[in-house]
């Protein structure tokens, strides 16, 4: 079999959001570190926008490029090519076109006949592609278990906004993951309303997991246990946690795109902070922030009294900050509007301490490795879900929002004082601490996961080998 182990070929196949890119391209890597060759399948642009593959990985991993078709039905703007590109009413021609590289796609699957077909949650038609070209299929969440047990896998399975507002009823333990009354509605229509196609992404990712082998989740059974084994359960597949794939620790001493980019000067200014002590803020690339939420937190930063270093591009800052912000806050705290935030670099520097952000799945993950406290304030997507489940374990602290879903200065003041400084909150950063090194950045933990995937790959791909 050892032969054969060297020339197992998965392809990848995400969606064009980078919340998803990115998990897929850590997976790869991970992947071809057991030499697994990999193609990656996405647009140009989002191919250029990758991390740098490991020159000792690149004879394992194969970016291909896909060039989004031109729909004058439903225009894209000039080189949108992700969800960042894009406002968010245009999120429809996005998804037209990207069920529209199923062609390609079938094409360069039925040229190559990988071992393995790894899909993300929309393209449904991967389940018909695979069974024709006779290729197996893995569907990748690039959530967390929790995420994957709540919304299920029962196509068909439209529940009302009122039962998202608690946990659904197959879950058969004590959970707090599911919606407030001021998120149900938005989540509902993100999950089970219809797209141009007449279908929603309930519908989609249930067709995929049932026509899937296997499913794979970036987590670990040392810190989802109840839910992989729910999830395994309740789609009668195998799921493979993935572990969290951490990537390689930063020494926050910068690369390429710091040195000599507008970074450049944020580090100067990290460098003379006291450890620990700087609280990052960033809210991700798949909501724009309204100017009265940019409003509130800048008024909560400034309340903290604590340092801090704000990735803020949209809104228009000079527009969006309050009158005086840069005067008061200076020397104190950094807003910094110009380039690509390298979130790693920053998470790594010893002067970070805390983050106020939005609880995506992949930023809670590339901060929680470090130890930092999490003060949590979730808009969109899985968002609330993952803030519920981290409150639940005594990992974060959630901002308080009103039944409306609005938040004040005070509450972003108090969470981060909390969080970063106060006695009540010394329990919280020790548990921090011992998440880092016994679960999160434990990486003994999580190559074991990454390593059993690895075989059933390995050994689903001789397999095919024996019966033909």
């Amino acid at each position: 079999m050892s032969e054969k182990e060297a020339e197992v070929h998965v392809v990848m196949l995400p969606w064009l959001a980078f919340g998803h890119l990115i998990p897929f391209f850590d997976l790869s890597t991970a992947l071809a570190k057991s030499r697994i060759h990999v193609s990656f399948l996405s647009t140009p642009r989002n191919l250029q926008r990758l991390p740098q593959i490991p020159q000792y990985l690149s004879p394992f991993i194969h970016l291909i490029p896909l060039s989004l078709p031109k729909l004058h039905s439903h225009p894209l703007p000039e080189n949108a090519e992700a969800t960042v590109d894009i406002p968010s009413d245009q999120m429809h021609s996005l998804k037209i076109a990207y069920d529209h590289l199923q062609a390609p796609i079938k094409s360069f699957l039925a040229n190559k006949l990988p071992d393995w077909l790894i899909v993300d949650f929309f393209p449904d038609w991967a389940v018909d592609v695979a069974r024709e070209l006779k290729i197996p299929l893995i569907t990748n969440y690039v959530a967390s278990a929790s995420t994957a047990v709540f919304f299920g896998t029962h196509e068909g399975d439209h529940r009302s906004p009122r039962d998202l507002m608690a946990p659904p009823k197959w879950v058969d333990f004590p959970s707090k993951v599911c919606c407030r009354g001021h998120e149900a509605g938005t989540m509902h229509g993100v999950m089970y309303g219809l797209d141009a196609m007449g279908k929603s992404a309930g519908d989609r990712l249930g067709r995929l997991v049932n026509g899937s082998r296997a499913v794979a989740i970036r987590t670990s059974p040392a810190f989802e246990a109840d839910y992989l084994k729910l999830h395994s359960e309740i789609t009668k597949r195998p799921v493979f946690p993935l572990g969290f794939l951490p990537p390689e620790k930063s020494k926050g001493t910068g690369g390429r795109t710091i040195k000599d980019g507008p970074w450049s000067n944020v580090f100067d200014w990290l460098d003379g902070q006291k450890p620990g002590s700087v609280v990052f803020v960033s809210f991700g690339s798949e909501y724009k922030l309204k100017k009265e939420e940019v409003l509130e937190i800048a008024h909560g930063l400034e309340l903290s009294g604590l340092p801090f270093l704000w990735a803020l591009r949209e809104p228009n800052p000079d527009e969006a900050l309050p009158l005086g912000f840069a005067r008061r806050t200076a020397g104190r705290g950094v807003v910094q509007t110009e380039g690509w935030a390298p979130q790693r670099e920053i998470l790594g520097h010893p002067s970070i301490g805390g983050s106020l952000f939005h609880s995506g799945w992949g930023s809670i993950i590339e901060t929680a490795i470090y130890g930092h406290c999490l003060v949590l304030l979730p808009f969109v997507i899985d968002q609330p879900l993952n803030a519920r489940l981290l409150v639940d374990k005594g990992l974060a602290v959630e901002v308080e929002r009103d039944e409306d879903g609005t938040f004040t200065r005070d509450g972003i003041a108090s969470s981060l004082r909390k969080a970063m400084v106060s006695e009540e909150g010394e329990r919280l950063r020790a548990r921090a601490k011992e998440a880092a090194d016994g679960v999160f950045g434990n990486r003994k933990l999580n190559d074991d996961c990454i390593g059993k995937f690895v075989d059933y790959l390995k050994s689903g791909a001789q397999e095919k080998v024996e019966l033909v």
